[in-house]
């Protein structure tokens, strides 16, 4: 059989035509005309004030982080049920990254928020906030909580393109957002990523992401910075992947809703409510700790990719010591819990096959 990805690119029918144009013009290398239209189809889609496109999601953090201001020895709150990535560039600012826990929407919980303030040492600076596998964070709880904090919230939406909280745009509540195009995301530009939000910071953001180069006919340099932007081939495939980013968005809804309705059996991740998450992978959770590892197992014989949840940061070794605020709800989701094959483009049959198997196995 062959083999079932977990959540695969799937292209619209029109990157190449637009690739093709990209050739024609010889604006191959880093910015052209698809960059900027792949920036304003975001920006319009989110109704963001700015938008920059970037190498790497990762990349778009990173430079949040710097435009804030975060330096050596601040402490930056972040979401410990997350992906690494989330984390990494807290690192590149040589902050220290403090982690709290989730509570029943699976994502951060706004209770163990308020106690991480209350009990560090010193003001936090900046809070990077994870819409866990598509699916929106209590935000109003959360936004006043930093508000009232004077806290910068970085919404990591990586995996949350296309989602929305009370009818607003997952990634634009925050004083910047940032979106990832990974082959496995939404959509994809096989690599990429966006930093959207206040005019100002990504105005600052767009100079580091181009070598911090002052405006001279020599190369003059008074700042040091990155080469971070995105090339305009990969623009050409963004914007041709926007085009069906809706469709998308549907197709994983309509995925969830089938395993949901399939096997009743296990809990699914919720849908906060006043929300509509783009449901990036549809998550579930067994009754026995390790039961998920079964399931994985035997998907893995029949060719068909699943994994487990992410392992929560303020697990992982190179954490340890960091300071955390947890109460062992990401652990038990951790230990329980599985990602199923999302794909867009994944036939009724392959989904079929991947539901009798998990009934075969629980």
């Amino acid at each position: 059989m062959q083999r079932v990805f977990l959540s695969p690119p799937h292209m619209s029918g029109r990157e190449q035509e637009y690739i093709a144009e990209v050739f024609k013009s010889n604006y191959i290398a880093p910015l052209g005309e698809y960059v900027n239209k792949f920036e304003n189809s975001v920006k319009d889609y989110i109704g963001a004030k700015d938008a920059l496109a970037l190498s790497s999601g990762t990349a778009g953090l990173h430079l949040a982080l710097r435009v804030l201001g975060i330096e050596q020895g601040d402490f930056v709150l972040v979401s410990s049920f997350t992906f690494i990535a989330s984390v990494s560039p807290i690192l590149y600012q040589k902050a220290a990254p403090v982690f709290i826990d989730s509570d029943e929407s699976w994502n951060l919980s706004p209770k163990m928020l308020k106690k991480a303030i209350l009990k560090l040492p010193k003001k936090p600076k900046a809070l990077i906030l994870t819409h866990l596998y598509g699916q929106a964070c209590k935000m109003d709880e959360i936004v006043e909580i930093c508000k009232n904090e004077n806290i910068a919230i970085v919404e990591d939406a990586a995996e949350a393109l296309g989602g929305f909280y009370d009818k607003k745009a997952l990634g634009t509540f925050g004083t910047l957002g940032v979106y990832s195009f990974n082959g496995n995301k939404i959509i994809t530009t096989s690599g990429g990523g966006m930093l959207v939000g206040d005019e100002n910071l990504v105005e600052k953001a767009r100079f580091y992401s181009t070598q911090a180069r002052e405006p001279f006919l020599h190369y003059e340099h008074e700042d040091y910075g990155y080469n971070y932007r995105l090339s305009n081939v990969l623009g050409a495939i963004g914007v041709a992947q926007m085009e069906v980013l809706e469709d998308r968005v549907v197709k994983k809804r309509e995925i969830f809703q089938r395993y949901q309705e399939s096997l009743k059996e296990i809990e699914f991740m919720p849908e906060i409510k006043n929300s509509r998450g783009n449901r990036w992978l549809a998550t579930a959770l067994f009754k026995g700790k390790n039961d998920h590892l079964k399931v994985i197992d035997a998907l893995f014989k029949a060719n068909i990719e699943s994994r487990p949840l992410w392992k929560p940061m303020h697990l992982q070794p190179l954490f340890k010591g960091a300071l955390s605020f947890v109460d062992g709800t990401s652990e038990d989701l951790f230990s329980r819990g599985i990602c199923l094959p999302s794909g867009t483009s994944m036939s009724d049959e392959s989904l079929d096959l991947v539901v009798k198997i998990v009934k075969e196995n629980l």
